[in-house]
């Protein structure tokens, strides 16, 4: 079996708020990203997602853990030469695709960043040519390089940050909720072309998300996250047509139905960690894990 593109050991993030009080955003949280694949994050709003994409890309320093990528370790302190590496290799898209551009420069200049960083091109004209092709792949003009952010739409402003991360051709590209701003037809808009551009560069995704409709329609594998915890891992397929663990449960059937009369007489499933203890799960596939000892 290939070895793993990512792969995050037992990772921790604490925050500490006073001398008495630490938040304990994410608790051991173990899984693996292979190249080419797209693992989706899934749970409800502060179960901790965004703060391990963030603690992956190093934005945050976990607390504890380890994260290996591309057989290189980059938890702790890092030197120079790995830096490097994952700057040039990892990638993040944001939320908010207006908070995470800079209003007061050009979409020329704010995608070419990370090249000019890291000294990637020789002249301006091959950087032009660059920005312009990036900007074509993502379904805009290479025109639209001189505008500023605030002269587009939501979801021309997700495919600028989307074009930011791919100039510079990760292996990996962490997806924080990127379509959650969106309306649904341009959600459908922007992961197709999400879609597209792994099946030409064949890099992997981190896709963060609590649309399960969506993480079910992009991803491979899935890992569902609750309160800082993954209690739940598979593939795709397993996870929504054998769900084990009673939070999973639950999650799936919050997901409205289309037809009326299903939905009518659906029953929603309500979760309660206190009901279950220290209860014990145990792997039922090579392709299916439910964490023990939640």
């Amino acid at each position: 079996m290939a070895e793993p593109l990512l792969k995050v050991k037992n990772l921790r993030q604490h925050f500490k708020i006073s001398r008495s009080f630490t938040v304990k955003a994410v608790e051991d949280v173990s899984f693996e990203v292979y190249a080419g694949e797209t693992y989706g994050l899934v749970g409800e709003s502060g179960s901790g997602k965004t703060t391990i994409g963030r603690s992956i890309i190093r934005l945050y320093d976990p607390t504890a853990g380890e994260i290996f990528f591309d057989g290189k370790k980059i938890s702790g302190k890092l030197d120079s030469s790995t830096e490097k590496m994952l700057r040039q290799n990892m990638q993040m898209i944001f939320q908010d695709p207006m908070s995470s551009l800079n209003p007061r420069k050009k979409i020329g200049d704010i995608i070419a960043e990370g090249l000019e960083i890291h000294h990637l091109f020789s002249t301006k004209e091959e950087r032009k040519e660059r920005v312009g092709a990036i900007l074509k792949k993502v379904g805009l003009s290479p025109a639209h390089a001189e505008r500023y952010p605030q002269q587009f739409s939501g979801g021309q402003r997700q495919r600028v940050g989307i074009a930011r991360s791919l100039i510079m051709n990760p292996k990996l590209i962490i997806a924080d909720e990127c379509i959650s701003a969106l309306d649904v037809s341009i959600q459908a808009q922007v992961v197709n072309l999400m879609k597209d551009i792994q099946s030409e560069t064949k890099c992997a995704y981190l896709f963060i998300a609590h649309d399960l409709s969506m993480v079910k329609y992009i991803s491979d594998r899935i890992g569902v996250l609750h309160k800082g915890r993954l209690v739940e891992t598979g593939l795709t397929r397993e996870i929504f047509s054998n769900p084990v663990h009673p939070y999973t449960q639950s999650l799936l059937s919050a997901v409205p139905q289309p037809n009326p009369i299903i939905e009518r007489n659906r029953r929603l499933l309500f979760f309660d960690a206190n009901e279950l203890g220290n209860g014990e799960f145990v792997r039922i596939s090579s392709t299916h894990l439910v964490l023990e000892n939640f």
